[in-house]
């Protein structure tokens, strides 16, 4: 290959001529599809944007955020306000917080995964996690959850002793069957093993019972590591915050592995906007819950089966040829989300006129349904 001899106006390159990763040839950018379609369901968003005076509080943050200096390295300011935000007694020194809880796995796999390490994790659950642990040379275990979706502390613990991870991994509310794991089964677990637990809390907010989260777990257990989002209950997945609460000595291995200043000084201060005005920015998870349970209820309703969800989506199925059953809803002007297990396609919780065009756009489907 002599890529210096190309000429680089002509488009006579591609993956397969460039000196790839070995792990990375065959693979493909992950992300969901970014359609122009009328109702968009597929990626778990809050509809609901902020206000018009938080908006403009938010512009002016912007405005007179710094541009032509570095920002705040350490923003131990917003990281205060996150801390209080969570409670438990959190301090600034227990949060660390990137852009998107991505990165936030992204710094954790840095400073504890690597060459010989191993994530374990429990499927089906985020389809990103793979490539968390790809990108930082991390092994990446699988375990299948029960035939229900959800974890006891004994499925977990086996594959603890079978795989010796560095790290697990618990999504709970998970992503994307909605399953909780319950607070008892993740103290056994902590209990069990020496290994750093991280429980993805990204849909806590949404959850029957949001207080009963992992951060109530966090003052006697030393390997834990609780991971939060703005982008979900928040209203805030353009404002790319993610987060997370564990030891303070968690948090400075975070720092360690972090490029210099990342938390842009503008996303530090629309932050801290979101932050202060959290009740308003959280006013409408109540009616997305709302919207889940209505799903959850008129889904089988109409003859189709559901996954118990304790988030802001539901699967639905099942269908012989999701993607049909897919291309159909979309075909109707209504995005949802090809993913999961086999049959099933994921949809999210909306406004009432998103639900109402939803439930219009699933009478056509005539995709072939299996047997239940």
């Amino acid at each position: 290959m002599n890529l210096a001899r190309a000429d680089l106006t002509q488009p006579v390159l591609t993956l397969a001529d460039l000196p790839l990763r070995p792990e990375l040839v065959g693979e493909e950018p992950y992300g969901a599809p970014q359609l122009d379609v009328p109702v968009c369901l597929n990626v778990n968003e809050n509809p609901y944007p902020p206000s018009p005076a938080v908006a403009a509080e938010m512009a002016e943050a912007v405005v007179a955020a710094s541009f032509n200096r570095y920002p705040d390295r350490e923003f131990r300011g917003l990281r205060a306000q996150l801390a209080a935000y969570l409670g438990h007694g959190l301090t600034p020194d227990h949060v660390w917080a990137a852009n998107g809880s991505n990165e936030v796995m992204t710094h954790v796999l840095g400073a504890f995964g690597g060459p010989g390490r191993r994530l374990l994790t429990f499927t089906p659950t985020y389809s990103m996690y793979p490539e968390y642990a790809r990108n930082t040379h991390t092994d990446y275990v699988t375990v299948p959850r029960r035939a229900d979706f959800s974890l006891d502390a004994a499925t977990v613990l086996d594959a603890v002793a079978a795989h010796a991870p560095t790290v697990v991994l618990i999504t709970t509310p998970n992503n994307p069957t909605g399953t909780s794991t319950p607070l008892a089964v993740i103290e056994e677990v902590l209990a069990g093993t020496d290994a750093l637990v991280v429980i993805d809390e990204a849909y806590q907010e949404f959850s029957s019972t949001p207080e009963a989260t992992a951060l109530t777990l966090l003052a006697e257990h030393g390997n834990l590591i609780v991971s939060r989002t703005m982008s979900k209950a928040f209203a805030f997945a353009g404002g790319r915050l993610g987060y997370l609460a564990a030891h303070p000595a968690v948090v400075d291995a975070c720092r360690i592995i972090r490029l210099p200043y990342h938390l842009s000084a503008q996303t530090q201060a629309v932050a801290s906007v979101a932050l202060r005005h959290a009740d308003e920015m959280l006013a409408r998870v109540a009616d997305l819950r709302d919207e889940r349970d209505a799903l959850l209820r008129t889904l089988p309703e109409l003859g189709y089966e559901v996954v118990e969800s304790d988030a802001n989506f539901v699967l639905v199925g099942r269908w012989a040829d999701r993607h049909l059953a897919w291309q159909q809803l979309l075909d109707a002007g209504v995005l949802v989300r090809e993913t999961g297990p086999a049959g099933f396609l994921r949809v999210s919780a909306g406004t009432p006129e998103e639900m109402a065009a939803f439930h219009a756009a699933l009478a056509r489907v005539d995709a072939p349904r299996t047997e239940q």
